[in-house]
């Protein structure tokens, strides 16, 4: 008796979850399934102190993590299923560590970006203005252009990651 339990149960809840409206993908990411199309708009930097390739990086590595995470492709219409666009707001280098000397012994730089997430279909339930800030240490011996090349790359992932995350995964 307990196996034939065990198998209602087990089919019931294959059954509802075959029937959700929601479709996942094997990264994770929900994605209504009605949605075909996004427009990942380009990043503007805003920053007081900024790299100049930073918002081209950044639009490019977001852009390629929709497109290779989900199944929707790109587009620069302006009514897509779904849209991203945002400013870099914050760019800035700090102490992380000083010496008992008082001399740095590593830089911090940090790069915060605010992104709007707009869901024209589905539950339409996207983002607005949402902030998201990484960082990565460096030594303070170099300048921050021998660093950049090394710790930026991670920063962008890592925010096209977070971007990622909050807006598909709900995380």
């Amino acid at each position: 008796m307990s196996r034939i339990i065990v198998c209602f149960i087990s089919t019931s809840l294959w059954l509802f979850a075959a029937a959700c409206s929601v479709k996942y993908s094997a990264s994770g990411a929900s994605i209504d399934p009605e949605a075909k199309t996004v427009n990942v708009r380009f990043i503007e930097n805003r920053a007081p102190q900024n790299n100049p390739q930073l918002s081209q990086q950044l639009t490019e590595k977001l852009r390629q993590k929709i497109l290779a995470q989900t199944r929707l492709t790109q587009t620069n219409d302006q009514n897509a299923d779904y849209e991203f666009k945002g400013t870099i707001s914050g760019y800035s280098i700090s102490n992380a560590a000083v010496t008992d000397i008082d001399k740095a012994a590593s830089a911090r730089l940090t790069v915060t970006v605010n992104i709007t997430f707009l869901k024209r279909i589905g539950d339409k339930k996207g983002f607005n203005n949402q902030s998201f800030s990484r960082s990565e240490d460096f030594n303070a011996t170099l300048t921050i252009n021998e660093a950049e090349p090394r710790i930026l790359p991670n920063i962008i992932t890592n925010l096209a990651d977070d971007i990622f995350n909050r807006a598909f995964a709900n995380w």
